[in-house]
């Protein structure tokens, strides 16, 4: 069993090496492409696509994975089916009569940082300064919902490490790290989960 991962980012792929041994078993091997942003992802999809359809074997799967960017997720998300439909695949939300697919496409809502949000236990282990009560504020309470940007806001609170700029990979590596993925409270990450356990098969997961 083999997954294709395509992500918009570097910090997605940091974060997925420590997040995928989590759920996927020893089995099940993986790789990552990634691109120079979302818009250079969704632009080349179409033809990378394609390019899987000629050649893909029966037991890899591709796995898309970009930021909703407060966008639109369902035109996003038709856009992204409709790439994978012209190329000749089956959908993890289209898929045929028998359940079976070969493209799983998935949005983080709205950043990836939102998942972050969603484990303040996993991002207070990895900086233990960070205020034991900052996720009490209203703000924080649906890591999917904090307004003006996750990456902007947890840059904010990261500030003490980070004084000039977030390090958008390292804070990636750090806080997956100790990411435990049933207890995260971010709603499009246990998506990301449910889809990447699908696109496996309970006997390719973790016990």
């Amino acid at each position: 069993m083999h997954i294709e991962f395509l992500l918009e980012e570097p910090s997605a792929e940091a974060a997925l090496q420590a997040i995928l041994p989590k759920i996927l078993a020893d089995n099940v091997s993986f790789h990552f492409h990634v691109f120079e942003g979302k818009q250079d992802l969704l632009k080349k999809l179409p033809s990378r696509l394609k390019g899987y359809r000629r050649w893909l074997p029966a037991d890899w799967r591709i796995f898309v994975l970009i930021d909703e960017d407060r966008q639109d997720c369902r035109v996003l998300k038709a856009r992204l089916e409709q790439a994978a439909r012209e190329a000749g695949f089956l959908t993890k939300s289209h898929p045929n009569s028998q359940g079976e697919f070969r493209v799983v496409n998935r949005l983080a809502v709205e950043e990836l940082e939102a998942w972050f949000f969603g484990d303040i236990e996993a991002l207070r282990i990895a900086y233990p300064n960070v205020s034991k009560t900052f996720q009490n504020r209203a703000k924080y309470r649906d890591p999917d919902a904090i307004t003006g940007g996750t990456c902007e806001a947890l840059e904010r609170l990261l500030k003490r490490y980070y004084p000039k700029w977030l390090r958008k990979i390292k804070v990636a590596q750090n806080i997956a790290l100790h990411m435990e993925p049933s207890r995260n409270r971010s709603r499009s990450f246990q998506v990301f989960i449910e889809g990447l356990k699908a696109c496996a098969g309970e006997d390719n997961l973790k016990d």
